[in-house]
């Protein structure tokens, strides 16, 4: 079900495939599944929540760019909020995959102890390591690049290379150890409330002054 080398490499395929697009779309098509179980929808979880930190990524870049204007960041924080809730939704669904499929085996073993980090968390950070990634490289390749730009690239590629190394063999041996009952972990709901029109204070109590209430 869960391999960290299949996940890295799934990543870095569809990172230079988006990159490669004359246009990123602002939204991701239905991902096809080969059926219905868990291991043949797994691909396809992976793919969706990648992209939601593919597009947060780049909208960020947005709200970088020189001269963009206080309409302009406002559009982009609100487009920066709506993509960051997919993307914690989507790997709060990562982790309910997995656990779904451990049931069927009689897992997790509710004995075990608790890992504190669910796979779900883990493979967020190797989906922002993957992006990390591919824009060093471009840094580090970059043909007009100053003197010294190149190889403090380098330098920083061959570091975040080695953390991905350990974090996907830390993935591995999580799955591992949670296969073979040693371990276990939970599905964490991030529960973000800045979204929520009832639970943050700047929304419901501006919208109160409005309605008079």
């Amino acid at each position: 079900m869960l391999s960290a080398p299949e996940v890295v490499n799934l990543h870095d395929v569809l990172t230079s495939a988006w990159h490669d697009e004359a246009n990123h779309p602002s939204s991701l098509a239905p991902v096809p599944t080969v059926g219905s179980k868990s291991e043949d929808a797994w691909p396809g979880s992976v793919t969706r929540h990648h992209r939601a930190n593919f597009e947060l990524w780049h909208i960020e870049d947005e709200a970088r760019a020189p001269g963009a204007t206080d309409a302009e960041l406002a559009g982009v924080k609100r487009r920066v909020d709506q993509t960051n809730q997919r993307r914690n939704d989507l790997a709060e669904e990562l982790d309910r995959a997995l656990l779904g499929w451990l049931e069927t085996q009689g897992l997790p073993n509710p004995e075990a102890p608790l890992h504190s980090e669910s796979p779900g968390l883990i493979i967020d950070r190797l989906s922002i390591l993957a992006l990390k990634i591919y824009h060093t490289r471009e840094e580090a390749e970059r043909a007009d690049a100053p003197p010294g730009h190149i190889e403090r690239n380098r330098e920083r590629l061959a570091t975040l290379e080695e953390q991905r190394s350990d974090l996907a063999n830390c993935l591995d041996a999580l799955w591992r150890q949670t296969l073979a009952g040693a371990r276990r972990f939970k599905l964490y709901r991030q529960l973000k409330m800045y979204n929520d029109p009832s639970l943050n204070p700047a929304i419901y109590r501006k919208t109160l002054k409005v309605t008079g209430g």
